[in-house]
């Protein structure tokens, strides 16, 4: 791998990671879908930035998950969007991998090997509408009773159907292009509810009618962050990504993460959870649990220092559980 450009001499941290690094280009994987390649450009610009000269490969793979056009729940849920990815990184295919954090599975056991070295900086969590070119609806509130809109998302279905249970919320999963496509052309739903931060990424973000409050719609824990996950034993891999880490979502994923594991909710639980840093320092963290209708809920919402990420999310947790969840979450699974 050349990692000082033609006629430059060599900076300390160029020979640093020309040391450090395989003599080749590391390989980075991750989905096939433009939304993946985009996060994965991202990561690519940071990496380079730190280390000038290095080369990146990305390696699409395509996932289990992609290819179903199912409900995920009947192939054993979102862990299928890491599953291949997984396996090409343990083996040895690729050096690094991107994974959207909101499809990292919360009651699912990571491979011990691997470590997430990095995690981006969060992108706008919020969630918006969007509607078929030419429709005459410009928000949630204007469809009339019994519209269809889809979604991918329990949790958004959930939320939708609190709001608005005369809507009919129907399953309509897929990339973000297609989806789009299918929306303007086949016309199966009146509007889609997507995220907001994926839609800009891949340059749609003008499709955008409506953005949704956080009280009308909690992001999924994780919502907005791309992690970067690497072999433990590659330490100059994991030194690279380190140097690229945003530490303060790094906090915030803690207490997210944290919080879904003490719930162990599966693919089929509508869990939103979201963390920030306030004005004055501290760490909120709010987490609802929904059943599959919306009309059943747990909410809790507490805040603590930044070095406690980690006791804040068992925290919240455990109130929700005092206030039923457990319950709620056994009542969404499909048998």
């Amino acid at each position: 791998m050349t990692i000082v450009p033609s006629g430059s001499a060599p900076s300390p941290m160029q020979a640093y990671f020309s040391d450090a690094l395989p003599d080749r280009a590391l390989r980075l994987g991750g989905r096939t879908s433009h939304l993946a390649r985009a996060y994965a450009r991202r990561v690519i610009d940071a990496m380079t930035a730190v280390a000038p000269g290095l080369e990146v490969e990305y390696v699409p793979i395509d996932t289990s998950a992609d290819r179903h056009k199912g409900d995920l729940s009947e192939l054993g849920g979102k862990g299928l969007f890491m599953k291949e990815i997984d396996k090409a990184l343990m083996v040895g295919e690729i050096d690094a991998a991107v994974h959207c954090m909101k499809d990292v599975p919360g009651d699912v056991p990571l491979p011990k090997q691997l470590v997430f070295a990095a995690y981006t900086e969060r992108d706008d969590v919020r969630d918006a509408v969007v509607f078929p070119e030419g429709s005459k609806y410009g928000s949630i509130e204007e469809l009339p009773p019994g519209a269809k809109i889809g979604t991918s998302a329990v949790r958004r279905k959930a939320q939708l159907l609190r709001h608005r249970p005369d809507l009919n919320v129907v399953r309509f999963r897929g990339n973000v292009i297609p989806r789009l496509t299918r929306l303007d052309e086949e016309r199966e739903v009146d509007a889609l509810v997507l995220a907001l931060g994926g839609l800009a990424k891949v340059g749609m973000d003008h499709r955008v009618s409506q953005v949704l409050s956080m009280d009308a719609m909690c992001p999924a824990t994780g919502a907005g962050v791309v992690g970067v996950q690497c072999r433990k034993a590659d330490e100059g891999i994991v030194e690279l990504l380190q140097m690229i880490d945003h530490p303060e979502t790094r906090n915030h994923i803690l207490a997210e993460r944290t919080l879904l594991h003490a719930l162990q909710g599966h693919c089929n639980s509508p869990i939103a959870g979201h963390c920030h840093t306030t004005e004055d320092g501290q760490l909120s963290l709010i987490g609802m649990v929904f059943s599959r209708d919306g009309d059943t809920f747990a909410y809790a919402h507490e805040w603590d220092r930044p070095d406690r990420a980690y006791e804040l999310g068992a925290y919240v947790a455990a109130d929700l559980n005092r206030k039923n969840a457990r319950s709620i979450i056994a009542g969404t699974r499909i048998h």
